[in-house]
């Protein structure tokens, strides 16, 4: 079947508010060497879309200016080049930028087959998230087996992976929320305890539970506004993995001394910028170590809320509130099971 020559997609004429983005129609994407072509479904909503909306975060120069970091759907055409997937076949994929659109090209070395069992939707709501806590979690903070870890925002689409994937490599997890619906929600699963940061002081309660030792890693979200913290609970030769800047990016005063004597190390990345390469061992990683847990149904995506493709204001306004738990997701269009 012929493609056609226009799509929808959200446009984004200035920056601003979540009113600011606009559906409009334009020509499709020609799939360069090396990429894919995939008649998009649904499409995952992720803080990096609200902060470029916002005129925070802007899109790399050979990336598309829609919004949009991932997607599911299916392949309807291929890159020159292009050898591990053929038209017709259902993919997941964390893309560059152009997932809010009925059309977008992405490398084949982000794009992962949907897990067995799953829609476009659950789908779509994998690639970000999984891509982002496997490298700093495993890969760059080396989480194994009989650490613990403290994961703060537990209860958002990153903090709602994170704990599931460390609890299935055999960590203990502590988290915290903000309120006791979100600390239930993560303590259901898997986290050994849950602190609602709004009442209760986490360094405080983990050097408690951990019997003043503290924990190998933290994931951090809040940055400035918990870094001395963070510090503070971590056990010798821990690692903290800083992913977002909720709290602040600069903070005046630093005490170093803990870096020191603890043997701390302090990482810091965030998806975008990181080469093909990079980002295609991660999506081999995922692949061997991931999808069978997903497909056995041992973890799963968290889905808070669902909205249709011309709701992308109200999606970003959820987002924005902080109310929700998991993942908000695009449905852009009709899609069968895998």
């Amino acid at each position: 079947m012929p493609l056609p020559n226009e799509m929808r997609f959200i446009d984004l004429p200035s920056f601003g508010s979540p009113d600011v983005m606009v559906v409009a129609r334009g020509p499709l994407p020609k799939p360069r060497p090396g990429e894919i072509l995939v008649k998009v479904e649904a499409a995952g909503v992720n803080r990096p879309d609200v902060a470029q909306r916002q005129g925070n975060y802007p899109a790399p120069k050979d990336a598309s200016p829609i919004l949009g970091l991932e997607i599911a759907g299916e392949v309807v055409a291929l890159g020159e080049g292009v050898s591990e997937y053929s038209v017709g076949d259902k993919v997941c994929a964390l893309a560059n930028g152009g997932g809010y659109a009925e059309y977008c090209a992405v490398p084949a070395g982000q794009a992962l087959p949907w897990p067995k069992g799953y829609d476009a939707v659950k789908a779509a709501a994998v690639p970000e998230t999984f891509f982002t806590v496997w490298a700093n979690l495993f890969q760059m903070a080396g989480l194994t087996e009989g650490e613990s870890v403290l994961i703060h925002g537990g209860s958002s689409g990153i903090g709602t992976t994170a704990i599931q994937l460390a609890r299935a490599f055999g960590a203990t997890v502590y988290a915290t929320a903000g309120s006791k619906e979100k600390c239930d929600a993560c303590e259901k699963l898997g986290a050994t305890r849950a602190i609602d940061y709004k009442s209760e002081d986490f360094a405080e309660i983990i050097k408690a539970e951990t019997g003043g030792q503290g924990v190998d890693v933290v994931l951090d979200m809040i940055g400035a506004a918990y870094f001395e913290k963070n510090l503070s609970v971590l056990a010798k030769d821990g690692c903290l993995s800083i992913i977002a800047f909720l709290g602040g990016a600069k903070t005046d005063a630093i005490d170093l001394r803990p870096i020191m004597v603890k043997r701390l190390t302090v990482t810091g990345s965030t998806m975008r910028p990181r080469t093909a390469d990079e980002k295609r061992a991660i999506r081999d990683d995922l692949v061997t170590e991931v999808w069978p847990l997903l497909e056995k149904g041992e973890i799963a995506p968290v889905i808070h809320s669902v909205l249709k493709f011309g709701q992308v204001a109200d999606a970003h306004r959820l987002m924005e509130t902080s109310s929700h738990i998991g993942k908000i997701v695009l449905k852009i269009g009709e899609g069968k099971v895998a």
